[in-house]
């Protein structure tokens, strides 16, 4: 067994991602590394934030969509209990090189990660909407 190759193999292939000479090591890792495993981790992190909007007493429902988008923010850049929660699931699913290379930046890449999962949470309003009710 090998945690690298397994890790590798369970997540999705992103068609509609590119690569270019052009890009920046930071662009390549957000889209060979962090997307794939965003996309992989979605469904958890749906729970995460059902169960963080839980022990916040359900405010989130009473809010408007765009105070939606600013709760799910604040609750990603303001509450690092939550950020770290979040980071922490992405970073355990890195491969050994993978870590290596994202420590060498790891201040850009965790701006790059938070905005990623800040998007699929907000991409998710709707499934928490039925899930709430």
């Amino acid at each position: 067994m090998n945690r690298s190759t397994d890790l590798l193999e369970c997540r999705p292939q992103l068609s509609s991602t590119l690569f270019s000479d052009s890009m920046s090591d930071d662009e390549r890792f957000q889209n060979a590394t962090l997307r794939p495993i965003i996309k992989l981790q979605n469904d958890l992190f749906i729970e995460v934030f059902k169960n963080y909007v839980n022990k916040h007493k359900n405010v989130f429902l009473d809010l408007s969509i765009e105070k939606q988008i600013d709760y799910i923010e604040n609750a990603i850049h303001k509450d690092m209990k939550f950020r770290n929660s979040l980071k922490g699931m992405v970073i355990g699913q890195f491969t050994v090189e993978e870590y290596q290379c994202y420590i060498t930046n790891s201040s850009a890449l965790n701006k790059r990660m938070m905005h990623l999962v800040k998007e699929k949470l907000i991409s998710n309003i709707q499934v928490f909407h039925s899930i709430f009710v």
